[in-house]
């Protein structure tokens, strides 16, 4: 990211230690208090978890934040697909638009057209409206956190640019590893021990040795847990007319960027691998709804505007001109056993049916 661009994102005033923002740190052991509470709760069953009729697949994570989610769930549901399966998506829906969706879910229609979709911040409700449209299995898009929704396959992505949320400060030193909100995890990451897998995204961003270093804390905290390695790839370039170009046209060309999602150094990194000369980035905060003057100074002097996929149909709606890089997820390490987890799906559906049939026969 230019220096000269204004850094007031607040994940990086996190990053930073010392000062009065330590004094976040008794809200966020209370919210881990609360959030071990709120486990223990489930682990035990006092809480209710409910199950739908067809197999349900979580993708999620542990921060707030982009990890790679929504390639995530286009990769996931292609191959449901491949196998046969008419897979429905289930979302929150969070920060919808008037037209009651929301970037991800504009996104993943356009990555996964004919794909039927459910936003509804009750998920349980939402995945029987699924069911009832013909679904025969659901993923849920972050939906680790949401335990009244029973999961026969949790996937949780680690961002192996800043595993538990925040980046490295300025200078030297370990990222700031806390709960909200002094850092970004959501729960403590001892919870990955309830996840069918971890899938590091981002892998090729980061350093090889920290990319081990984390396999084996992974190791530490979920004994036997698989680990996948996955990484964004760029596949397509568009205009705001949605016409395609080769990928190739980033190559030596000077571009300033505005984006407005989790992780924006990583969007940077990919567009300064296709070759192009980056001059500023303009990073929003996630689902940033843009107006006309956010763009004022970007995509002059013979410069190009480059924009994220999720972002560029809201700056088509001011009016803007830009390239849009579309990414698709790559699995570089441990497919086979993803592919064997899927595979063992309808089996689980299978499970709960005869589960159903004893509990009436005996009840």
């Amino acid at each position: 990211m230019n220096p000269a661009e204004p850094d007031d994102r607040w994940e990086r005033r996190l990053a930073r230690r010392g000062g009065a923002i330590e004094l976040l740190r008794i809200p966020a052991a209370l919210f881990g208090a609360v959030a071990l509470l709120r486990r223990a709760a489930y682990d035990a069953a006092i809480l209710p978890v409910h199950r739908l009729d067809v197999p349900v697949i979580g993708v999620g994570n542990l921060t707030t934040g982009g990890t790679g989610k929504t390639p995530m769930c286009a990769w996931v549901v292609g191959r449901l697909r491949q196998r046969g399966l008419r897979p429905g998506l289930l979302s929150r829906g969070y920060r919808s638009g008037p037209d009651g969706r929301n970037d991800e879910a504009r996104l993943l229609e356009r990555l996964l057209p004919g794909v039927p979709h459910v936003q509804d911040a009750e998920r349980v409700r939402g995945g029987r409206r699924l069911v009832a449209q013909g679904c025969d299995v659901i993923v849920l898009d972050d939906g680790f956190q949401h335990r009244r929704l029973h999961r026969d396959l949790d996937l949780v992505l680690v961002d192996a640019t800043r595993p538990w949320g925040l980046p490295a400060p300025p200078g030297d030193g370990e990222p700031v590893r806390a709960m909200l909100p002094r850092g970004l995890l959501r729960e403590p990451p001892s919870s990955l021990a309830r996840a069918a897998a971890v899938v590091i995204t981002r892998a090729s961003q980061a350093d090889s040795g920290e990319v081990e270093r984390l396999e084996r804390e992974i190791e530490r905290l979920a004994p036997g847990l698989p680990v996948i390695r996955a990484d964004p790839r760029p596949v397509r370039l568009f205009d705001e007319r949605d016409r395609e170009l080769p990928i190739d046209t980033l190559r030596a060309l000077e571009v300033d960027l505005a984006s407005g999602i989790g992780n924006p150094d990583s969007f940077e990194s990919s567009v300064r691998a296709l070759g192009a000369v980056v001059r500023q980035h303009r990073a929003f905060p996630d689902h940033h709804a843009y107006a006309a003057g956010d763009l004022d100074g970007l995509g002059e002097s013979g410069r190009a505007l480059v924009t994220t996929a999720k972002d560029a149909v809201k700056l088509v709606a001011i009016g803007a001109r830009f390239l849009a890089v579309d990414v698709a997820l790559a699995i570089t390490a441990g497919e086979p056993v993803l592919e064997a987890l899927l595979d063992a799906l309808p089996l689980a559906a299978e499970t709960h049916a005869r589960d159903a049939l004893h509990a009436g026969i005996h009840g």
